[in-house]
């Protein structure tokens, strides 16, 4: 059953040494994330799952050490899943999996086993829901930590330009995640969240699946348009 989640953005400029010069603007959601994930290290989860979004279609899963890295941002920083020594082979972690590695290492993370899943983009609502039902049921305590960011159309110098229909549909995401409100998540339009660039619609979803039965209550730790970019860190518990 799932215990507790965190909602976190994705981004690799939440990563300072990506962020460089710019990194002082992203430091209040820097703070909100570690303030999320010591609500995940309070619920005493027995697995913490870091769900993310993939460019492929389907999952992905990832073991406990994966490694993952930032050097394509000519950063020379290398982040691990947990602190497990990791598979044999090449398999290296999503960026939006590597950020939440980086997160787990910078706040200490040793509560749990973690594992990893990456959520395909064109993951339609259903297929979401159900694999959050599937997380939810494989352990007595369960934890999330959800990965994603909103659109990214909010303004003229966004990565997607500006869409009207960004802000509304950022401020309904972001009354979802602080309400704990499953169905306004399931709900949400894939066609649309794809053409506003929201990575985080197929995560979000999932973990709509994993609280159905929970009881879980949320809380809206962040929420702000850095760079176009709709960012949003949340807590259920």
């Amino acid at each position: 059953m799932l215990v507790a989640a965190a909602v976190c953005p994705c981004p690799p400029l939440l990563v300072p040494e990506v962020a460089a010069g710019a990194a002082p603007e992203l430091d209040v959601a820097r703070a909100a994330c570690t303030d999320a994930l010591g609500v995940l290290a309070a619920a005493r989860p027995d697995r913490l799952v870091v769900v993310g979004p993939v460019e492929s279609a389907g999952l992905e899963t990832y073991a406990e050490g994966t490694r993952g890295s930032f050097r394509g941002f000519g950063v020379d920083l290398d982040v691990r899943l947990g602190p497990g020594a990791g598979p044999h082979g090449e398999q290296r972690l999503p960026y939006s999996l590597a950020v939440a590695a980086w997160l787990l290492e910078r706040t200490g993370w040793c509560d749990a086993p973690v594992e990893g899943l990456g959520v395909g983009e064109s993951s339609t609502p259903e297929r979401c829901v159900q694999t959050g039902r599937d997380l939810a049921a494989r352990a007595e305590r369960v934890a999330l930590l959800v990965m994603g960011d909103a659109s990214a159309c909010r303004t003229l110098k966004a990565p997607g330009y500006l869409d009207e229909r960004a802000a509304p549909f950022d401020a309904e995401v972001a009354r979802a995640l602080g309400a704990a409100d499953m169905a306004a998540l399931t709900a949400l339009d894939a066609r649309l969240a794809y053409e506003l660039k929201a990575s985080g619609r197929a995560p979000w979803q999932v973990l709509a699946g994993a609280a159905e039965g929970a009881d879980l209550g949320g809380s809206l730790l962040y929420e702000d348009a850095p760079y176009g970019v709709g960012y949003l860190v949340a807590t259920w518990s």
